[in-house]
């Protein structure tokens, strides 16, 4: 397995959709199998192909307590798509590893119903609500090239995305001047 670079908004490859994937073969349940090493070495919960440059509708997501004794319990999904979400609303304080610590309100649907396949081609339907529910619909909107400031308004977002941009200009003259000391 292999960590993967995660994209850092306002990366434009964050607002890129992701297209289908035909057949699940050795190559995408290795790509899976990164995604999650890369996810829990972050740490995050989710973490959509989109977010890794990888332009396939595949998520992977671990929403276990760990901390408090739960087993991991990832999932891997394959072509994932909200079936059904409910009436009812609820907000979550919603982070991103693509917009690393930065956390807004976000209103979603209480409980949702989406449907895929695991890494062997088996269709699966998961009727999720909670923490679960918050995080399928945030990775699956990852793949619809939507991020979670989307949600907001336009003036927070903006604000994230100019403090984010800020930061990346920052990181790459002190990338760039560390590459350039071991030079000499």
């Amino acid at each position: 397995m292999a960590k993967l670079e995660i994209l850092i908004a306002p990366d434009p490859r964050l607002k890129q959709k992701a297209e289908p994937i035909g057949d699940i073969t050795d190559d995408i349940k290795q790509t899976l199998d990164d995604m999650l090493e890369t996810m829990y070495a972050a740490p995050g919960v989710g973490l959509a192909a989109t977010q890794v440059g990888i332009t396939k509708r595949m998520i992977v997501i671990d929403v276990a307590n760990t901390k408090e004794g739960e087993a991991p319990a990832p999932y891997r999904l394959i072509n994932p798509e909200v079936i059904e979400n409910s009436d009812e609303q609820s907000v979550y304080e919603e982070g991103c590893l693509s917009l690393p610590d930065f956390y807004e309100e976000v209103e979603r649907p209480a409980t949702c119903t989406v449907k895929a396949l695991d890494e062997n081609g088996k269709e699966i339907v998961i009727k999720a609500e909670g923490l679960l529910a918050t995080c399928l619909q945030h990775e699956i909107d990852h793949l619809d090239g939507v991020i979670f400031v989307d949600h907001v308004s336009r003036l927070k977002r903006t604000r994230i995305l100019k403090k984010l941009e800020k930061l990346k200009k920052l990181g790459a003259v002190f990338h760039q001047n560390l590459k350039e000391q071991h030079e000499l």
